[in-house]
Parts: C-alpha cells; structure tokens; sequence
C-alpha cells in the first residue's frame, strides 16, 4: 500500500472523530469559536478528504456571541447507528478559571449533508462528549466530569449514562466508570465494542507536549475498566524531536478488509521556542489488533510521519493557488467568528466581491467583520484589493493573519483624525498587557483618499513581510519590518498551557469603532501556498 505523509487533515483541524458508512469514511473536527460549527470532511480511501458539511449552521442549533476565545464547539463525536447520522458536541461558554461552563447537545441528520437537526440538551457536567449505539439497541452518551473542588487535577473521570432518543434526554443513572491514569487530565472518551469487550479510549495528559491517548476495558459497560498494558497506545511525550508531537486525542476506524487505523490530533511545532503554527490537525497511524484482544499503534506508541493507506493521496490541490472571488457567495474555505447572523457582517453578490459590514474592533467576542480561512502550509501568499473609504481612525479594514483577539497582525486602511487615508499596521501579542496594541510602523503611511488598495503578505515559517501597490501600480512594495509569524500560533495564544486550541488564519476584516456600520469592499482573496526549505515537516 501506498506511504501518505501525515497530516491527513493540515491546519487547524483538532479532536478527530472518525466514521465510516459503507465504503465513505468521516472525520469531525472542532471549529471552536468560527462559525458554522464542527468540520466534517469525506474520504473514500483515507488519504484525500474534501470538507462535506459544517452541521451547525444556524441560530437554533448554535450562537457562540460572547463566547472567549478557544471557548465554542469543543470534540464533537460523529457515529451512525444503521439508519441515522448524529453528532454530539460541546458548546463552552467559560474555560478560564476554576469553572467550565460547558453544555451538551446532539444533532442527528438523515445524511452527512442534512438537513441537521435542532439540538437536543444533554448535560452540563463536562466536556468532550461521545454517543455510544450498543448492539442491543441502547445508546450511550459519555462525557468526562469537571470537578472545580480538585486542584490541580480537576479531571474527574469519565462519565457514562443512557440516551433516549424518543424521550431527547439523558436517562437512568450515571457512573463514573473510569477516573483516568496518573497522567492526568482524562478526557476525549469513545466507547467500542469487540469480541464481548467494552472498549474506552481518552484523550490525557493535556493537549500540549504530554498528549497521550490512553485505551482501557471491560466486559461490563459499567466497568471496572483495566488499562492497556502500555497504558497510552500513542503519545510523543517521551520524544521531544520526533516529527510529529502534542499526539493524543483519537478514534478507531475499520476498513472493509479489516484493516484498523488510529486518526488522532497532533501538532508540527517549528522554531527553537516548539510553537505550532498551524494549530493542531489531525494525523492517522495504522494499528492492529494483538492475540490478547488489546489495539496496538503499528510501530508505536511514537506517531509515524509516514502511514500505509490504501490510496496514495494527491496533492495537487493541495499545493494549487487559488484565488476566491464571491458572486456565488462565500466559499467553502472560508469561515467566521461566532455570530449566527451573518447578515450583519458579510455579503456576496453578482460582481464577485465581498462586502464587510463595518461593527466591533478586531478580537471582539461578540460581532466583528472578519472572514477568513485556515493557514494549511507554513509558507503562503496573501493578498487582496480592497476598495474602503474611511472617515477617521476609529474605521479601519484590511488584511489579516490571525488567531485571536491578543495574537494578530493587520495591515489596515484606515484614516487620520483629519480624514487623510493612511495604512497602518496593528500587532496584538499575548505579551502585551492585556493583549495591547503595538504598532510596527514608525508612523502610518499616507495614500490618496481615492483609489483601490492592493494589499498583502507573506508567510515562510516564522517570518511575515507586509506588502501594499496603490491603485494603477503592477509592483508591491514592503510595509513595515519583518514580523514573527510564529507569535499566530497555539503557544502564544494568551492563555495558560493547555489553553488556546485554534490555528492560524489569513483572511480580511473590517471595524467601524463610529458604530456606523461604514463598508469595506475586497474584489478578490488570494491563497498562494509556497514550498520554502524552512518547511521540515510540509506534506
């Protein structure tokens, strides 16, 4: 069989959910706080995947307004019960501090692509839940347990009860079944069934460097549970320099042939400070099944760079530009933060551009105008052109590499005081007060009050170069010194270890501070992906 370089899934794709149905396999992967939630690509052989469907894709099942940052839709699990799709997911509205406010809810669909059903509420009790369909026809959902009385440990375990699907609700008693090992932090939880065994797979140790997916059984539901006798079947925690790290979080899948694979979250950090650029993604190991009817990582517990599948991937369109316009509306790649509405913020039409509707400053947590798509390679182009007419300095819009509201850079169109067009860049670092400002421009740089801007960037590896042309010019010019392209990234993303879970983006926005909605026009968005020899780890 073919050798496919991982990650399957690049960027900011994390906590796998793996599915198959048929021949058609399934991966669901956290969307945190953009908007529409939880990715779902397909695959037919493992290796090339095409995103299908982002299932929460209205204010009834979803609204995120308020929402911090790395807070919103937390591990969704994906499963088919033979008639049904669901989906099951976490929505976190608070994750700093000693509480988590973090509800449960499931979706259900008839296909992959819908239509997808209003939420049912299941509990509050913890986060990263799966849905479990026994053989005998019950389903089980399991969750793990926050207990803020437990310091440091406020993992509490794992958490089991039944599901009634015509009653929508949670029944019977619930058990912690399963309190995690001295690794600590057990989470992520999915249940199989094999050979009379009860099988529980978690997520431990954190999602940062001491990530581990831990596998445990028993032949009652209710446990007790007895760990595998390597404890974690996966994790690079023992191997600081192998390629791929942060290794944990993961879900089995079956081929027809019996084949069984492993998908599981993973990070390429580069630079000496071990930063993640493109957040966490997802990789896939193959396993088998050993005589003692325990799963075992091939080659493992150390994640390979390099898998059997049973096709060989493409990666034409992988490494292809491509250039977004918008009369078809917005595409696919693209997504934004947190609002159901995004009337207000956005629209396409007929002439190919995208409108972005002035409303609140960059890193809001409620509404703002930025649309943007995942950073899947360490070295890119960007660039768009950018018809806005600003009045003062409280409007401006632009292009942005971003990953939240205390880590960006943003090349904006904005104005003086005196109402004189000018370019400025904003830099926000979570090393800054309270995610302060600095500017790397000495001073802005006046342009004419008319006339499209032309505006980009580029990306290789840890460095990012601003570029600008005025309307009528072929050339781009630099703007301001070079940046540190790897501050956009999970390490630096304003919170505690363990605490930002998104990825780099590129994408434009646009802010009216005045509150009078002013409009910013983009007549394009250019994706450019580009081999660099800093790019060590690139598929």
């Amino acid at each position: 069989m073919p050798l496919v370089r991982n990650p399957i899934l690049p960027g900011f794709n994390p906590d796998p959910s793996v599915l198959r149905v048929g021949e058609d396999y399934y991966i669901a992967t956290s969307t945190f706080e953009w908007f529409p939630g939880v990715q779902i690509h397909h695959s037919r052989d493992l290796a090339n995947w095409e995103l299908a469907a982002r299932p929460l894709s209205r204010k009834s099942q979803l609204d995120m307004r308020g929402d911090p940052d790395s807070c919103g839709i937390w591990a969704p699990c994906l499963t088919h019960d033979g008639e049904r799709f669901w989906l099951v997911y976490t929505d976190v509205k608070r994750k700093d501090g000693s509480f988590k406010d973090a509800h449960n809810y499931i979706v259900s669909a008839p296909a992959i692509e819908g239509p997808w059903s209003d939420p049912v509420y299941a509990n509050s009790s913890g986060f990263d839940p799966s849905l479990f369909h026994d053989d005998d026809g019950r389903k089980w959902f399991v969750n793990m347990l926050w207990d803020h009385r437990r310091r440091p440990q406020l993992f509490a375990g794992i958490a089991l009860q039944e599901f009634d699907p015509r009653a929508g609700r949670l029944v019977g008693p619930r058990k912690n079944i399963f309190p995690g090992t001295e690794l600590g932090l057990v989470e992520g939880p999915h249940l199989y069934k094999r050979n009379g065994w009860y099988y529980l797979l978690t997520a431990e140790g954190g999602t940062g460097y001491e990530h581990a997916c831990t596998l445990a059984r028993s032949r009652d539901i209710w446990g007790p549970y007895e760990t595998h006798p390597q404890k974690h079947i996966l994790s690079s925690k023992d191997h600081p320099h192998a390629a791929l790290q942060r290794a944990g979080h993961g879900d089995i899948v079956d081929t027809p042939d019996g084949r069984t694979y492993l998908v599981h979250l993973t990070g390429r950090p580069i630079t000496q400070l071990r930063r993640c650029i493109l957040g966490r993604e997802t990789a896939i190991q193959e396993a088998c099944w050993g005589d003692d009817d325990w799963l075992y990582v091939k080659n493992g517990p150390v994640p390979s760079l390099f898998v059997d599948l049973p096709a060989a991937r493409d990666d034409t369109k992988y490494w292809a530009e491509r250039r977004y316009t918008f009369e078809a509306g917005l595409p696919a790649d693209f997504q934004w933060l947190r609002t159901p509405e995004p009337e207000r913020i956005f629209r396409t039409g007929g002439d190919g551009r995208l409108t972005l509707i002035g409303r609140e400053a960059v890193g809001s947590w409620f509404e703002q105008a930025l649309v943007a798509r995942r950073q899947t390679h360490f070295s890119i182009d960007a660039e768009t052109v950018i018809d806005f007419s600003p009045s003062d300095e409280r409007q401006f819009a632009g292009l942005t590499a971003y990953y939240c509201r205390f880590n960006f850079f943003y090349l904006t169109v904005t104005a003086h005081s005196d109402g004189q067009r000018e370019l400025l860049i904003m830099a926000s670092e979570a090393s800054f007060p309270l995610g302060g400002l600095r500017f790397p421009l000495p001073a802005p740089a006046p342009i004419p009050n008319q006339g499209k801007v032309r505006l980009a960037l580029s990306i290789r590896g840890r460095d990012l170069q601003f570029y600008y042309a005025l309307e009528g010019e072929q050339e781009l010019k630099k703007i301001g010194p070079v940046l540190d392209a790897s501050i956009v990234s999970d390490e630096c993303g304003g919170h505690q270890v363990h605490g930002s879970f998104t990825g780099a983006f590129v994408g434009v926005a646009a802010s009216d501070l005045n509150g009078t909605a002013a409009e910013a026009h983009f007549d394009y968005f250019l994706y450019r992906p580009v081999h660099h020899e800093s790019d060590r780890y690139e598929i």
